[in-house]
């Protein structure tokens, strides 16, 4: 007797939905975080410690606007991504590069937060181009019928 090998693409495709999904939530959090992140720096300057002799200096609500744009477009692609959209995985390995630029320049205004949301960034790309879903998985093959 031998095994079909029907149960593999199964396996497959189930953990590359699973992976999808999960880099579709971290995408939608990430980006929600960022907008949130991006409205306070621009509504009050003061929530961040602005560095003097920083290289990368820009104004703080520069920064929020960077980080709100940043944020929107991060759930905008998360739920492409809830949709298993080709461009949404393109995209949202792109974003989620973005998201990592963005927080690593902006590290010395909220350190913690940057090295949190350059995490879950990582976790995203990850995500997203380990994750191959495959075609449909081939129907079972009829048996031959057997003679007399």
């Amino acid at each position: 007797m031998t095994a079909t090998p029907t149960a593999r693409p199964h396996a497959k495709l189930a953990w590359a939905t699973g992976l999808t999904a999960f880099a579709a939530v971290m995408l939608m959090i990430a980006g929600v975080f960022d907008i949130f992140r991006g409205i306070m720096g621009i509504a009050q300057d003061n929530v961040f410690v602005a560095t003097p002799n920083y290289v990368f200096h820009f104004d703080l609500t520069g920064w929020g606007w960077i980080h709100l744009v940043l944020g929107a477009l991060a759930v905008i692609v998360s739920l492409g991504l809830f949709q298993t959209a080709t461009w949404a995985r393109v995209a949202g390995v792109a974003i989620a590069g973005f998201i990592i630029l963005a927080n690593f320049l902006s590290l010395p205004y909220y350190p913690v937060w940057s090295v949190v949301t350059i995490a879950f960034s990582a976790f995203i790309i990850w995500a997203l181009c380990v994750a191959r879903p495959a075609e449909e998985p081939p129907a079972p093959a009829k048996a031959a019928p057997r003679g007399p």
